[in-house]
């Protein structure tokens, strides 16, 4: 037993010490930057960081362990499995949101993690654990993805009451169109029908303690008569989801990005006049040109509309990516610097004012921001910076 505790430790020595060829760094004082700009504007306000789809491409083990220096009233994930990664690494307990099959409930760990229960069937399994369950109720105010509806509300509250181990923590709702930067009616619906339904649990004789309406768009347009917490997604990684058109963009605008990915010149070639790049031959060298090749592409999440579009960058020096993406490699153009193999270029900056800044790689090339960065490969190493 000793000895392979021994060996385990001495391979994830090995593994730390490995230089690999493309990393993220994830900046940990931009995390806690983050979370203090929320909270300062919400001063009675709960926090709860979202670290589903690996911590939205960030990496779920690093994003818990910076989040052990914040005041965080959970941490929330989609998934148990997620919730199994990280329960050992923080000291937060976990809300899990997604969906548990009824048959799993006496398998999960009901003392660290609390639950968002969407139907009777996974309460009553619950509820037949005889142990204390900490659940989170979720309306459905618009959304109509999860959620109860009015109808389905007073049996679900009867069912927790048939149960005494069941524990109402919270209530929540998830608003559907927060970030549109010109009609805020929609909601303003949802809130109000949220409020309205919250005001009937607590006639119920129920007092939830965490009352959780909005994500970050939402945080700068929900006025809720019962709303306490928020859940900071997106913005938790430095990432303004409000187009700039929006009255409300100016209150995320101090967001710090979080993620920095970084890669390595691993091949340098000369090219001539008419020599073609990658697949399909989309690039042709318009005269004698320096290109260097790069181990990542889309597999590890480069999106192919950055082929002969985008840019990567050294020093701020900009250098044009060239030819189509590949599953593993990417081509730029050194543009006669004197680069050399082993040199480091930046693929996505945190500096914002930065053309492969996040901001500036989907609004350059219409991507979605969310999906650019939970794309990036599990593979590339995280580190905390």
């Amino acid at each position: 037993m000793l000895r392979k505790q021994i060996k385990t430790i001495i391979s994830q020595l090995s593994s730390n010490n490995y230089q690999t060829l493309n990393r993220i760094e994830l900046n940990k004082n931009n995390v806690l930057s983050n979370i203090k700009l929320i909270q300062t504007q919400h001063l009675n306000f709960g926090i709860i960081p979202v670290l589903k789809a690996n911590a939205y491409g960030h990496g779920l083990e690093k994003m818990a362990t910076i989040l052990n220096n914040a005041d965080c009233k959970f941490l929330a994930v989609d998934g148990y499995f997620e919730a199994a990664r990280i329960r050992d690494l923080t000291k937060h307990p976990i809300l899990i949101m997604g969906y548990i099959k009824p048959e799993n409930t006496a398998l999960l760990d009901t003392v660290k993690c609390s639950f968002v229960v969407q139907d009777i069937d996974g309460l009553r399994a619950f509820g037949e654990l005889r142990k204390p369950v900490r659940v989170h109720l979720e309306l459905n105010t618009g959304m109509n993805r999860l959620g109860l509806s009015a109808t389905e509300l007073p049996m679900y509250l009867q069912t927790i009451k048939k149960y005494p181990n069941l524990i109402l923590e919270g209530v929540m709702t998830h608003l559907a169109d927060a970030d549109n930067e010109s009609d805020d009616s929609f909601t303003k619906h949802q809130v109000k029908e949220f409020d309205f339904r919250v005001d009937e649990i607590k006639k119920s004789g129920f007092s939830p303690t965490y009352i959780h309406v909005a994500q970050t768009a939402g945080s700068t347009k929900v006025q809720s008569n019962h709303a306490n917490t928020i859940r900071l997604g997106i913005g938790l990684y430095g990432i303004n989801p409000l187009n700039k058109a929006d009255n409300h963009y100016k209150d995320l605008k101090l967001l710090k990005p979080v993620l920095e990915l970084k890669s390595t010149i691993i091949k340098i070639i000369e090219l001539k006049k008419g020599d073609k790049v990658s697949y399909n031959g989309t690039y042709t060298a318009p005269g004698d040109i320096t290109i260097g090749v790069l181990p990542l592409g889309y597999y590890e999440g480069i999106p192919r509309e950055l082929g002969n579009k985008g840019v990567v960058t050294r020093n701020k020096i900009e250098l044009p990516i060239i030819g189509k993406i590949c599953m593993n490699h990417t081509m730029v153009q050194l543009k006669g610097y004197d680069f050399q193999v082993g040199d480091e270029v930046t693929v996505i900056s945190k500096d914002p004012s930065q053309p492969n800044s996040v901001e500036r790689i989907c609004n350059d090339h219409k991507l979605f921001n969310y999906y650019l960065i939970t794309k990036l490969s599990s593979s590339i190493r995280r580190i905390i910076v």
